[in-house]
């Protein structure tokens, strides 16, 4: 290795590393600060914590390894242009691109560490940390208790709109399923407000409803038919205390958890998306088999038809005189129906396109996670070519300016990247080109930053573009004047 190229090499790395450590920490502050309400107050054992922390951080490096390695780039050839290092080794007959040599071979690898890191390393702390938070979460229960769906709370399915106060105690649109010992769902109750109350007894929990209905249907002994089964009873305040004795007892080395998409590899999340694009196939055909079935239209055609000739006339082209031969009160019903019946049709319809909306961005959310892999491991490559012709261009070095460009640039990066893959999710673009966007914004960028830093001009030349507006405002017939 040249001692040019060692010496670059050593810079960046330096830098790398400072930055590297510098960020994970910061990083690491806020994975505290958000999770906090997980951990306080539970007599978790610091090496649980610790656990935690670990598991997290993983899930961190898409977003330090890119800044990172921007940051390291601007400072390292900043500080070289600033120095007159770069000028130095350009006289020698070393062009920029040729002093990027050990860079490009120490950020390649990088692409392909990032690409494992990605691949294994994220899906395996996903699943860890997914284990790990749900059984915390069972050390109390508030946390137990996710917003929009049911969760399993001994032998009840609850189900919250909203939860807020200053322990996420106090619950909105509360509905509940109690579980039989068949694992029957034979008990509902459906309340306008909740709230978890502790007790001095620490393994029973009191949930007190308000406004709210039970419903319950009454087994029949020796399976007879009841004419009415049902019991129902409207209440405004019922309290039920759950038992937690041995809901605090966890075992923090239980892993049941392990079907989330961010816990697959990219062959895993293959064979998922293969599997859940047959089975979506399938379910639009059954559908659309049986939504023409519930129309009518089959029936209509059995009760018309005489011969195939004839019924493609009468239905096709005299439809509209058809009801000319029925009494007023006939048409009046058949319109009724008519109307009744596509009511009835679009209300179907509408409730199964949120169906098909949650099954397709499931699909869209694995395809995202899938490309992001490649994406993520190749913002390495990127940014650097981005960063490296930055630092020579701006021609500074330390924390002032280069810091500011470079939270900029990254920034510009991330929300792109943010905005692009949400987009993804819903459908409104293809999760491929959602996940690449960031860098087929900064690749571009990074080509002309290395042709601009390699013909020694500036970032961009202001004189040209103040020669060319005012050369356009004397032609004006204005100034003219």
């Amino acid at each position: 290795m040249k001692i040019i190229d060692k010496l670059i090499l050593v810079s960046y790395v330096k830098i790398f590393v400072s930055f590297f450590f510098i960020l994970m920490s910061i990083f690491i502050i806020q994975i505290i600060w958000v999770f906090i309400d997980d951990l306080a107050g539970k007599e978790v054992d610091f090496e649980i914590i610790l656990k935690f922390l670990l598991y997290y951080s993983p899930k961190l490096l898409p977003l330090v390894i890119p800044l990172t390695v921007l940051l390291a780039s601007i400072m390292t050839y900043g500080n070289l242009a600033e120095n007159y290092e770069m000028a130095a080794i350009k006289s020698s007959g070393v062009s920029l691109f040729k002093s990027m040599r050990s860079l490009v071979i120490f950020n390649s690898i990088l692409c392909f560490s990032m690409f494992y890191v990605a691949n294994t390393l994220i899906p395996y702390a996903e699943f860890k940390s997914y284990n790990l938070r749900k059984n915390l979460a069972k050390l109390k229960p508030a946390l137990a208790i996710s917003e929009g769906i049911f969760n399993e709370l001994n032998e009840l399915n609850i189900k919250v709109k909203n939860k807020y106060g200053p322990d996420n105690n106090l619950l909105e649109d509360v509905i509940i399923h109690k579980q039989n010992k068949d694992n029957m769902n034979f008990l509902v109750i459906k309340a306008s407000e909740g709230e978890l109350v502790s007790t001095n007894n620490k393994d029973i929990l009191q949930l007190i409803l308000r406004d709210g209905k039970r419903f319950e249907e009454i087994q029949a002994m020796n399976n007879e038919k009841q004419t009415k089964p049902h019991s129902y009873v409207s209440f405004e305040k019922y309290i039920m205390n759950i038992d937690l004795s041995n809901f605090n007892q966890v075992d923090f080395e239980n892993e049941k958890y392990n079907n989330t998409y961010r816990m697959q590899n990219v062959v895993q999340l293959n064979y998922s998306i293969d599997s859940l694009s047959k089975k979506i196939k399938k379910t639009y055909e059954n559908f659309g088999k049986s939504f023409f079935t519930r129309t009518g239209i089959t029936n209509f055609k059995t009760t018309i038809r005489t011969d195939k000739l004839n019924f493609d006339k009468k239905l096709y082209k005299n439809y509209r005189e058809h009801l000319k031969d029925y009494p007023k009160e006939i048409r009046v019903s058949i319109l009724n129906s008519s109307l009744n019946n596509i009511t009835s049709q679009v209300q179907v319809l509408n409730n199964q396109k949120s169906n098909f909306f949650i099954k397709e961005k499931i699909i869209n959310l694995h395809k995202s996670n899938l490309f992001d892999k490649y994406s993520f491991a190749l913002a390495s490559i990127i940014l650097f070519f981005v960063g490296a012709p930055l630092g020579a261009l701006i021609r500074k070095g330390g924390f002032g300016f280069p810091m500011v460009i470079s939270l900029v640039l990254f920034l510009t990066y991330h929300f792109a990247g943010t905005f692009a893959r949400n987009a993804a999710e819903d459908g409104s673009i293809d999760p491929a080109l959602g996940s690449w966007i960031p860098n087929l914004i900064m690749f571009p960028l990074g080509l002309y930053l290395v042709w601009r830093a390699s013909a020694d001009k500036s970032m961009i030349n202001l004189k040209n573009i103040f020669t060319a507006n005012k050369k356009f405002f004397l032609n004006t017939k204005f100034f003219k004047k």
